[in-house]
């Protein structure tokens, strides 16, 4: 069996779940649309085979096993326009559903390190930077990962550099707060109200006062230490699937680099 056998027979039955659609028809009956989960699977095989709509759609005429196992064959295979329009159904919500459900598989330890990372948005002609207002370059994407493990837990996206990275980290830990036993990170994510959560924050404190050195110095050092991972993560993630996003509505991209965590996920647990 295949690794892109072996991909869809993992993300078919967590599409599945999350969407809830798992007992219909994958194709279109009787004037129907496709299945929820049969869209989603086919947007995480585009960014695991890194194609353009019309490529991904080309490449899995000639797949029929891996078709088959989402339950189409390369008659029923949706238009590239068709496939494109059905990624704006997909909630942020349900990428984070689906990330979550594929971080399952690798049995996280409930011991994470949070960091960011950019992703380039990618080129587009003057004439829509220009009519679109397209003047953002970069995302800003934080990533919390499980340190024993390298699941990505969660994520979050941002096309400014507005807010704190504190604040930030403090939403991500309170959206995983019953998930979590400790949380690293560098001392740009050090704040008060996070150490305050049921998680024991492995994060230095910011040098203010002689007491600090004194907390500086019970931390644990080896899980401490374990935060480089998400630079780990973040680096495998722009080798194997792209340091870009192709869509180019922020709402689009942000979904797009959540299924990219997800298709990062599955693709770790089947070569294990």
């Amino acid at each position: 069996m295949t690794q892109i056998s072996r991909f869809t027979g993992e993300i078919v039955p967590i599409a599945q779940v999350v969407t809830g659609d798992g007992d219909e028809s994958a194709a279109p009956e009787g004037g129907g649309g496709f299945a929820d989960y049969a869209l989603v699977s086919l947007h995480c095989l585009r960014i695991y085979l890194d194609a353009s709509y019309r490529m991904t759609i080309d490449l899995l005429k000639e797949m029929p096993q891996i078709t088959g196992e989402i339950g189409l064959n390369a008659a029923d295979l949706p238009s590239p326009s068709t496939l494109c329009k059905a990624f704006d159904r997909i909630s942020m919500s349900a990428c984070r559903v689906l990330l979550r459900q594929s971080a399952q598989l690798h049995d996280p330890s409930k011991h994470a390190a949070i960091d960011a990372a950019f992703y380039e948005r990618s080129a587009a002609s003057r004439h829509y930077c220009q009519r679109t207002s397209y003047r953002v370059q970069k995302l800003k994407v934080t990533k919390l990962v499980d340190t024993e493990t390298q699941a990505i837990l969660d994520v979050h996206c941002s096309t400014t550099r507005e807010g704190s990275d504190a604040d930030l980290a403090e939403q991500i830990a309170r959206r995983n707060a019953g998930d979590l036993r400790s949380l690293a990170a560098d001392k740009g994510y050090d704040k008060q109200a996070l150490r305050e959560l049921s998680i024991r924050p492995l994060i230095k404190h910011r040098i203010f006062a002689p007491y600090d050195h004194a907390h500086n110095a019970r931390i644990d050092k080896q899980r401490y230490n374990q935060r480089s991972m998400t630079e780990t993560v973040n680096s495998a993630v722009k080798r194997s699937l792209g340091f870009a996003v192709r869509v180019r509505s922020w709402f689009r991209e942000f979904r797009d680099i959540a299924l990219m965590c997800v298709v990062y996920n599955i693709k770790r647990a089947v070569k294990q």
